[in-house]
C-alpha cells in the first residue's frame, strides 16, 4: 500500500465517499450527452445506499464515474470526487488499479459477460488476490476457497476446477460477489446485481450482500431501477432522473414522506400483492428527456401530473426540509403541499367525470 493510500485509510473522520459537483458528458455526433451533471452526496463508512432511477437516469454511468470505469475518448469529468480523504476523481486507469479491489470493487449486472469464460473460477478468484496481495498459488486458492463457501455456494472444491457457463445464474453472481471481495474492499458497487434473476435468487443474492457489509463492515451502493429492492437493503437512497440527483434520504424517511412526484411515480408503478388479478400496472407517462438538449426547468416537468409553469421555466434546486436536514429534494411543489393537492383533486375529479360519461 502506498504512503498516500495508507494515509486516507487512517482518515477516519472523513466521509468514505464524498462527491461534489460531479459530471460526466459524452461527445456523440449528435452533441454533447449530460449522463450525469451535477451530482452531488456523501457516504459514511458501513452504510448502505441505494442509487434509483429509470434507465437512462445516469445511475450506471455514475457508479462508473466513481470508479473511474469510463472510456477515455470522448468523455468529460468535471467535480470532485474523495474516497477516504483522497481525491481520486483526477486519477489515470494506471493509479486507479491500486484502489480496485483493494479499496473499491463493482459488481456488474450480467455475470455471464464479467466473467472470463476460458478461466476456470478459481483462477479468477485467485487473480486479485495474487495481483494485490502478492499471495502465492496456493494461499490464493484456499482463500479463493473460503470466499465460495462465504458466499454460499456448494461443493465449492468441485466449483473452483468449473467453467462460468458451468454454472447457474445465481451461482455466476455469487462468484462475482466472492470475486468483488476478495481483497477486502472498504467500498463495493453493485450495479443491478439482481435483474437477471429470479425473484427467489434475488432475495438470496440481496440477503448475502447485507450479510457480507455487516461482517466486514463495508459501505455498500446498490444500483437499482427497482425501489423495491432498496426498501430493506439499504440505509440511505438517492433518486437520478436526467442525471441529476432529485431526492436523497434516509430509508425510512423517504418511504414514509418522500417529496419528490418522480420517486412517488416511482414506487406507484412497483406491483401490490393486494391488487387483484389482472390490475393494469400503473406506469409513468412519456418518456425520459433528451440528454443532448434537455428542456428548460424541472426536467421531469413534462412527465410530472403536478407540473406547472414554474415547473417548465425555472429548475428547481436541491433543497433540505425544514425538518430534517439530511432529506432534499428538488421540486418546486413537492409532494403534500397545497399546490400537490390542488392539483391531484382536480386529477380525480376530471377522472371520475370522464368513467360517469
Amino acid at each position: 500500500m502506498s504512503p498516500t493510500t495508507q494515509a486516507a485509510s487512517r482518515d477516519t473522520d472523513a466521509p468514505l465517499l464524498e462527491l461534489t459537483d460531479v459530471a460526466t458528458h459524452f461527445r456523440t455526433p449528435r452533441g454533447l450527452v449530460r449522463a450525469v451533471d451535477g451530482v452531488s452526496f456523501t457516504l459514511e463508512r458501513g452504510k448502505s445506499l441505494g442509487i434509483v432511477g429509470e434507465s437512462g437516469s445516469g445511475k450506471t454511468i455514475l457508479s462508473r464515474s466513481i470508479m473511474g470505469l469510463l472510456p477515455t475518448h470522448g468523455t468529460v469529468r468535471s467535480g470532485s470526487i474523495r474516497y477516504a480523504g483522497r481525491e481520486i476523481g483526477n486519477l489515470g486507469r494506471k493509479e486507479m488499479r491500486s484502489v480496485w479491489g483493494k479499496e473499491m470493487a463493482m459488481i456488474f449486472q450480467d455475470p455471464m459477460t464479467s466473467l472470463n469464460p476460458l478461466m476456470k473460477i478459481g483462477d479468477q478468484i485467485a487473480e486479485p488476490l495474487r495481483i494485490h496481495l502478492k499471495m502465492n498459488k496456493v494461499d490464493a486458492w484456499a482463500t479463493a476457497r473460503k470466499l465460495l463457501q462465504d458466499v454460499r455456494i456448494p461443493e465449492p472444491d468441485r466449483r473452483l476446477h468449473q467453467y462460468p457457463h458451468e454454472l447457474s445464474g445465481g451461482m455466476r453472481q455469487r462468484v462475482m460477489i466472492a470475486i468483488s471481495m476478495a481483497c477486502g474492499p472498504t467500498a463495493l458497487f453493485a450495479d443491478e446485481p439482481t435483474t437477471a434473476l429470479d425473484v427467489t435468487v434475488q432475495a438470496q443474492i440481496l440477503d448475502l450482500l447485507a450479510e457480507q457489509r455487516r461482517e466486514r463492515n463495508m459501505s455498500v451502493v446498490l444500483v437499482t431501477h427497482d425501489l423495491g429492492v432498496v426498501a430493506g437493503h439499504t440505509d440511505e437512497i438517492a433518486v437520478m432522473y436526467g442525471g441529476k440527483l432529485v431526492e436523497k434520504a434516509s430509508t425510512r424517511r423517504l418511504f414514509a414522506a418522500m417529496k419528490m412526484p418522480y420517486t412517488e411515480a416511482l414506487l406507484a408503478s412497483i406491483p401490490k400483492m393486494s391488487d387483484a388479478s389482472h390490475t393494469r400496472l400503473a406506469v409513468i407517462p412519456g418518456r425520459p428527456p433528451d440528454l443532448v438538449n434537455p428542456t428548460q426547468g424541472c426536467r421531469f416537468a413534462a412527465r410530472c401530473p403536478y407540473a406547472q409553469d414554474r415547473c417548465r421555466a425555472e429548475e428547481p434546486p436541491l433543497t433540505s426540509t425544514a425538518d430534517d436536514p439530511d432529506h432534499s429534494y428538488a421540486c418546486w411543489y413537492p409532494v403534500g403541499s397545497p399546490e400537490y393537492h390542488e392539483t391531484r383533486a382536480r386529477l380525480a375529479s376530471t377522472t371520475n367525470t370522464v368513467e360517469a360519461a
